[in-house]
């Protein structure tokens, strides 16, 4: 019997199971000679004449579980395949088993050697041999291939299967830990609470659990002709709430869909599965009658008028303050909601964590807004990569928002690539069903830097940590480029189209300069991100060159 247990902490960083193992024991039998293994199959085999050559193995059950490699909870398939009881096994040398992953063309191939002398094994049954452990993936199909050794120089005794590994909806392996990090276990406990303000104005309060393998979490509210939705961060927090404001006047309808969609480590987008609930505000607040109406106009007069004799008694005291309130005026310009589309290159999972944990500390701490690819599959999907990305151009250039360009090797590679050099992919442009969604981001971006009321709307920043200046592509020069996390008060005020110096005056936001970022939890998650990723670069030099795929048919991929 084989034993075989497979490195997961790579697989981890790639974000798929690689094919590959070691032997954990060697695969001695009673009544078999001296059997051994090697890991790869180079060694060219043996041919011998189709009389003398022995028959083809015979498939034993194979099975699906989960194993342990050190802490972590694995996804494994054990393969069995006997020999056939008749005289070729005595002319029998070894066995030769292949296993190639159709989703990722990975293969891993085991060849085994030992000798027999009896076509039966001590306990009159048929030899059998298994490798057991394989680290696969949920939802893969795997082709296996084995033959026995020598092979016959006319035609061949291979035998070949396929075994297809359920999906994590399948309850036997939801607990392993890529299963986990696909939310296979979460369960959102949504929670609603309703309450009826001023002018018909109706608070939900939205109440749900998170789960550790999602940061962000896009809560959306709907019924015919109104859809609202915001994006939330975690921030190491088991329970979060939200607040929806709606116009009673402009429901069509008394029930109101709410969807939690999660962004999970592994699935991100169209994989990972929302979850949703429905009420009815009609049973909580019927329709108010006219009187109850004009009630509610009358205090919300009352105290209109109330507001204006308190603003009244204090008009001299605030004149005498002139200074102390314009310092106050212009913080206030700091906390508008802006909204900021990110372009960025997937250069590597840690970087993805990065560019994901900005955007967590942008909407959590700064209350911006963000549009991200990642956070948008579902429009993006109907409407196709270019016209969603035109159509983000145009929504932000006919507004005051802003496009913020994330500058790294990748950004630099895919440009040069434009430029005439050797075409890049990825391979988390592979691992995502969106592709390489920069390259075509830059197509359409460039040609609008020539106007100069354009330098205004784009901004040019890079992880100082874990990039440098030159990865920012020549046309964008022309504008400011902002150092992170150095530079990211300065470059929020830019979002915000704030001017934070002035005469005799500079304003800050507590919480955003370099040694105070990461004091709140989404800042903190975003040092821990960045450090992460710093230190791998120190210890793979290489990084860059080892994540670009090579000789692969860019065109026939799509992307």
């Amino acid at each position: 019997m084989i034993y075989v247990a497979f490195f997961y902490s790579s697989c981890l960083a790639t974000g798929f199971a690689a094919l590959s193992f070691i032997l954990m024991s060697n695969c001695n039998q009673w009544g078999l000679s001296s059997c051994t293994m090697k890991y790869n199959c180079t060694d060219k085999s043996k041919v011998v004449p189709r009389q003398t050559a022995p028959t083809s193995p015979e498939w034993g059950p194979d099975s699906v579980g989960i194993g342990k490699d050190g802490h972590v909870s694995v996804l494994i398939m054990n393969i069995m395949w006997r020999l056939k009881s008749d005289a070729s096994v005595l002319s029998l040398h070894g066995t030769q088993l292949h296993i190639a992953d159709k989703h990722t063309n990975e293969s891993v191939c085991a060849q085994f050697t030992y000798s027999i002398n009896k076509q039966l094994n001590p306990k009159f049954s048929k030899w059998t041999f298994s490798l057991s452990g394989l680290l696969v993936e949920a939802g893969h199909t795997y082709t296996l291939t084995a033959f026995n050794l020598p092979q016959p120089d006319i035609g061949d005794y291979t035998i070949t299967k396929q075994v297809t590994i359920p999906g994590c909806d399948d309850k036997r392996l939801q607990n392993s830990q890529m299963c986990l990090e696909n939310g296979s276990l979460w369960d959102a406990h949504i929670a609603t609470n309703l309450s009826m303000g001023k002018h018909q104005m109706l608070s939900i309060f939205v109440d749900f659990e998170a789960d550790k393998h999602s940061d962000i979490y896009q809560v959306s509210i709907q019924s015919d002709g109104i859809h609202f939705s915001k994006n939330v961060s975690k921030d190491n927090r088991t329970s979060i709430n939200i607040t929806f404001g709606l116009d009673v006047s402009q429901l069509l309808k008394c029930e109101l869909l709410i969807t939690i969609k999660p962004f999970f480590t592994r699935c991100m987008n169209d994989g990972c599965h929302p979850q949703q609930t429905k009420i009815n505000y009609c049973l909580s607040f019927p329709p108010r009658t006219a009187m109850m109406k004009g009630a509610v106009g009358l205090a919300f007069v009352g105290v209109c008028f109330a507001f204006l004799l308190r603003a009244a008694s204090y008009k001299g005291h605030i004149s005498a303050s002139s200074s102390a309130t314009d310092q106050q005026l212009q913080c206030f310009r700091v906390r508008e909601r802006k909204k900021v589309f990110i372009l960025y290159s997937l250069d590597h999972p840690l970087y993805k964590d990065v560019v994901l944990k900005l955007c967590a500390f942008l909407t959590a701490k700064c209350g911006t807004e963000v549009i991200l690819d990642l956070m948008d599959s579902t429009r993006l999907g109907i409407l196709g990569r270019i016209q969603w990305l035109d159509w983000q151009r145009e929504q932000m250039e006919s507004s005051s928002d802003k496009i913020l360009l994330l500058c790294s090797q990748g950004v630099r590679a895919k440009w040069r690539a434009m430029c005439g050099e050797k075409r890049v992919l990825l391979r988390e442009d592979l691992g995502t069903p969106l592709g390489d969604m920069l390259t075509p981001a830059l197509g359409l971006i460039v040609p609008h830097l020539v106007h100069r009321a354009s330098y205004e709307k784009y901004m040019v920043a890079y992880f100082e940590d874990v990039c440098s200046p030159e990865d920012v592509p020549s046309p964008f020069n022309v504008t400011v480029r902002y150092k992170l996390m150095k530079q990211f008060e300065e470059l929020f005020f830019r979002i915000l189209d704030a001017e934070q110096h002035g005469p005799g005056r500079v304003c800050h936001i507590e919480g955003l300069a370099e040694g105070e970022y990461h004091r709140c939890p989404s800042g903190r998650a975003l040092q821990e991100a960045l450090e992460a990723f710093r230190e791998y670069q120190l210890k793979h030099p290489q990084w860059f060159e080892e994540e670009l795929v090579e000789d692969l048919e860019v065109e026939g991929q799509g992307l």
